[in-house]
């Protein structure tokens, strides 16, 4: 099965819209937490998800401060976001602990389990390329919702082993018997991932336009996309907020590009 985009299925949405919809999607049932994002289209979707389907997610300024909206640089007649909260660094730990956060976070290399290396490429003793070390990816899959935002679906990216566990997969947090732990899915320029009942990832949609053997050929694992459902375009709303009040400069096709 080859899944085709029509102009009447996605309302002539880009590929990158496709993915800040579904970057949205992942806090509709996430109710009063801290959203957490990292990149330009994870960024969009927790704010489309704030004006939309999840008014009660917190969102930050990046930094200390918790923002009543999220910033809304084309529409003019808005209000800059009330500042309603502050949380300094020290702060953000208590948050994490207490599993009131959700985070979308980036990876650069994923295996089967959803083990997560953003440290190293390479063997550890001799890494040939040394990344930006494991950051928060322990401590945030240890406490809370981890999902992942990967731009370029590559077999450089799904591989059968990471080189460095940073974010823990399914299989040794079952090992390690971690009560909290909980990854949600993955976004990719590609496609939706979950995953199963056994911890593998799995497909759970094909963005409009893309052939579903060539998710299958970008992954270094086995994953069989053959009879995954199409995944949605964000309706006339969501666009007119992405495009108009959200990103009116169309920084969103620096990550994603048509």
């Amino acid at each position: 099965m080859t899944s085709v985009a029509t102009p009447e299925t996605t309302l002539g949405a880009s590929t990158a819209e496709v993915c800040i919809a579904a970057c949205a999607d992942t806090y509709r049932d996430s109710g009063e937490i801290l959203a957490h994002a990292v990149g330009i289209i994870p960024a969009l979707g927790a704010r489309l998800a704030k004006l939309t389907t999840a008014p009660e997610i917190v969102l930050s300024d990046g930094e200390a401060f918790f923002l009543s909206d999220p910033p809304m640089p084309g529409d003019p007649a808005a209000a800059a976001p009330a500042i309603e909260g502050w949380a300094p660094f020290r702060r953000v730990f208590d948050i994490v602990a207490t599993g009131r956060r959700q985070s979308m976070m980036g990876a650069s290399q994923i295996d089967r389990f959803g083990n997560q290396n953003i440290s190293l490429i390479g063997d550890w003793a001799r890494p040939t390329r040394q990344l930006i070390g494991v950051r928060g990816a322990p401590g945030n899959t240890a406490n809370h919702r981890v999902d992942y935002w990967v731009a370029r679906h590559s077999t450089r990216v799904f591989v059968e082993a990471v080189d460095m566990v940073s974010g823990v997969g399914n299989d040794r947090a079952r090992e390690a018997g971690l009560p909290h732990h909980h990854l949600g899915v993955i976004v990719t320029n590609l496609a939706v991932l979950g995953y199963g009942a056994d911890g593998i990832v799995t497909v759970l949609s094909v963005h409009p336009g893309v052939d579903p053997q060539t998710v299958t050929d970008s992954t270094g694992f086995a994953l069989d996309a053959t009879d995954a459902p199409l995944t949605r375009t964000p309706d006339a709303e969501e666009l007119r907020l992405i495009r108009e009040v959200l990103d009116p400069r169309g920084t969103r096709s620096r990550e994603v590009a048509d």
